[in-house]
């Protein structure tokens, strides 16, 4: 995320944002395994990975039962397997090579920032054209772009989504403009529906320590994602999301149907039961 500002910064502001149709699922194995070898030279690491890469898979059938089929496509990495993102960066280097080596990184003055299957193109250049050589290398490398979710896009001018993040041209309280990263609005309503299904009438009978106990683990985990740039207006949302939710949680818990502003008000669920309040700004206000 810092590359992709300080890139942006700098005046590449010509953006490829590629969307790479079932990257994982599509990975040839016998390309992957040539990219592996180029730096693994274990025989039996190379057969380890290989059958890591070739075990069989468990699907659902039509019953609603599961089936274990063998991977006979002899492409993709296992899905969630911890390895998988590894080979994935090994098999995107191909990539990132053939860009240089082609001549495209000095004709467009481009840059790639890449993470698993998330990649932007930053350059100079018209960003069409470096789609074009895009397209034409990734259907080289079995890896095909989908179009309708491809853009091109001039930053900051028009926003542009990786990673979680949104980059862009924010504001200060002054109402100067500044290009700056902050949280998507879908990383934040993504984390608000987390927290709406983890508070909702099925988990009445929890524990209110355990309740709080797993509110923290989310928002605690989403935070230390999420730092970078303009934070506060999204930490101020969840935190204002959280309060209203953990309260109505403890008010059906405790059937409290007068005074739960009293009883269950901000401070406290933050004093008194533990709760993470993300922004400071959002605990200082006098009606918190």
């Amino acid at each position: 995320m810092n590359r992709a500002h300080a890139l942006v910064n700098r005046g590449f502001n010509e953006v490829v944002d590629c969307d790479l149709s079932n990257y994982f699922g599509e990975i040839p194995h016998a390309q992957l395994m040539k990219s592996v070898a180029r730096r693994v030279s274990d025989g039996r690491m190379l057969s380890l990975i290989k059958a890591c890469l070739e075990m069989p898979v468990v699907a659902k059938d039509g019953g609603g039962g599961t089936s274990c089929r063998a991977r006979k496509e002899r492409k993709g990495t296992p899905q969630g397997a911890p390895i998988s993102p590894l080979l994935s960066n090994v098999y995107m280097r191909r990539f990132i090579v053939g860009w240089k080596r082609l001549g495209y990184a000095q004709r467009f003055g481009a840059h790639i920032v890449c993470y698993a299957d998330d990649l932007s193109i930053f350059g100079r250049s018209s960003a069409r054209q470096m789609l074009t050589a895009v397209e034409r290398m990734m259907n080289q490398l079995q890896s095909p772009i989908n179009r309708d979710k491809t853009r091109c896009l001039r930053c900051p001018q028009e926003s542009m989504k990786f990673l979680g993040y949104r980059i862009g041209w924010n504001y200060r309280n002054d109402g100067s403009a500044y290009i700056g990263t902050r949280p998507s609005k879908a990383s934040v309503q993504s984390l608000c529906r987390k927290v709406s299904e983890s508070t909702s009438c099925k988990y009445g009978l929890m524990d209110s320590q355990e309740m709080v106990r797993r509110l923290n683990w989310m928002l605690s985990g989403w935070s230390n994602y999420f730092y970078l740039g303009q934070v506060s207006p999204a930490y101020s949302a969840i935190d204002n999301h959280t309060t209203k939710r953990l309260r109505q949680w403890f008010c059906r818990k405790h059937q409290v149907k007068a005074g739960k502003y009293v009883r269950f008000s901000n401070k406290r669920l933050w004093n008194d039961h533990g709760l993470v309040c993300l922004s400071p700004k959002t605990k200082n206000l006098p009606w918190a």
